[in-house]
């Protein structure tokens, strides 16, 4: 272990030898220009050295963009592949402008493109207390039947054996505070789903300051939409429309599907300063003992594995944590940041994401925050549109 010391002349001292060490470690991944802080969590996360000197851990406001409020998208494209692409060289650098369906033309025959197939749940429910007070309720996840955890919005903090009315006079119950969370039950309905489907709103995120409409009952859930489970969607994936997944057979590029239902560990802000204080939410995925088989064999043909969404990017490391993909059914906490070795994913497709937030800290992992803050400027400067409804990013990885 090496002994670095927590203060900027111990810093000063070493960070001469500091590249010439990494990139014996992981030549792939580190270019002469990788910047310090990233090279320091890469040796950390090896056990290499202890801990960052004084000023360089990794901090939130690293990851910081200006954006224009008006650029992000409050509504859907006409069309789910009218989306703006911009593709990323991480390699080089270089960016390309286009639309969505020129992804075809950076996808080769052999590669193999994972979705994250989970449905959305329509969460958002409305309700009041006996006093009058309004209620709102975000069930993050349904536990059985009755039971569910979920976020509560009221006028005052919810106690055990509080009851309240939803829409349509059906009775909760607040069974228990779980850290962000309240256990909650259903007291006489028995299915939570039957709920969602009477009175259920589609949980947009807060940024989209409107209410849920008809439109996204259809748009704000992806085309191979199947295991219901999620608060949020995979958004990576709602640009592909059923012709563009047939254009994807006819070229010879393989598709297959994980599921992680999109919880808190995704959308929940980071509220620490740096990031390894950070902890996140875990989240509940699957990915099946036929598609290890199926990575492996598209990497022995020389395939390249391409993750739809970040959330792909977390169930397919989540599963290779040992060192080798295996098959995976359970909870991941996974949280990526720069110093992070990806073992799956070659390439990366995304929405553009908030600053500061968990998702653009992995894709800042995945090419480098340079690359990453130079795409997001001139995605600015270009007016794409950002977001969960916004244009979409196309990552060559670095190898």
């Amino acid at each position: 272990m090496l002994e670095i010391g927590r203060n900027a002349s111990a810093c000063g001292a070493f960070t001469i030898g500091l590249r010439s060490v990494f990139a014996a470690i992981q030549p792939k991944y580190c270019p002469l220009e990788f910047p310090l802080t990233q090279a320091f969590a890469v040796l950390k996360k090896a056990q290499l050295v202890e801990s960052f000197p004084q000023g360089l851990a990794l901090k939130v406001s690293d990851f910081h963009f200006d954006l224009p409020e008006e650029l992000i998208a409050h509504y859907p494209a006409k069309d789910r592949s009218a989306s703006r692409l911009l593709h990323l060289n991480s390699q080089s650098g270089q960016l390309d402008h286009g639309v969505f369906p020129d992804l075809l033309n950076y996808l080769r025959p052999g590669d193999l493109l994972i979705f994250n197939n989970t449905r959305v749940m329509a969460a958002r429910l409305y309700g009041h207390k006996p006093s009058g007070g309004k209620v709102e309720l975000l069930v993050e996840r349904v536990i059985d039947g009755q039971l569910a955890l979920a976020m509560l919005k009221s006028s005052k903090p919810a106690r055990p054996g509080l009851q309240f009315e939803l829409d349509t006079g059906i009775l909760v119950e607040v069974v228990e505070r779980r850290e962000a969370l309240y256990l909650i039950r259903l007291v006489d309905e028995c299915d939570w789903n039957a709920v969602f489907e009477r009175i259920g709103h589609m949980p947009l995120p807060p940024y989209i300051k409107r209410d849920d409409e008809k439109v996204d009952e259809d748009r704000y859930q992806t085309v191979y939409s199947e295991k219901l489970g999620a608060v949020a969607a995979p958004t990576a994936g709602l640009h592909f429309d059923q012709a563009m997944m047939s254009q994807l057979k006819e070229r010879s590029i393989d598709i297959g599907f994980v599921t992680l239902h999109v919880g808190l560990g995704t959308f929940l802000p980071v509220r620490v300063d740096s990031l390894e204080e950070h902890i996140m939410h875990s989240e509940w995925m699957e990915l099946t003992a036929d598609l290890v088989e199926k990575i492996n064999l598209t990497r022995r043909q020389g395939g390249r594995v391409i993750a739809v969404g970040t959330t792909s990017v977390r169930c397919l490391e989540s599963a290779a944590k040992s060192g080798a993909l295996q098959a995976y059914c359970g909870e991941t906490d996974i949280f990526i940041y720069p110093g992070y070795q990806f073992q799956v994913v070659d390439a990366l497709l995304t929405n553009f994401h908030l600053s500061q937030s968990t998702l653009i800290m992995l894709v800042a992992a995945f090419a480098g925050w340079d690359n990453i803050k130079h795409a997001y400027e001139t995605a600015v400067e270009e007016r794409y549109r950002f977001f969960s409804y916004g244009d979409a990013m196309f990552i060559d990885g670095k190898t």
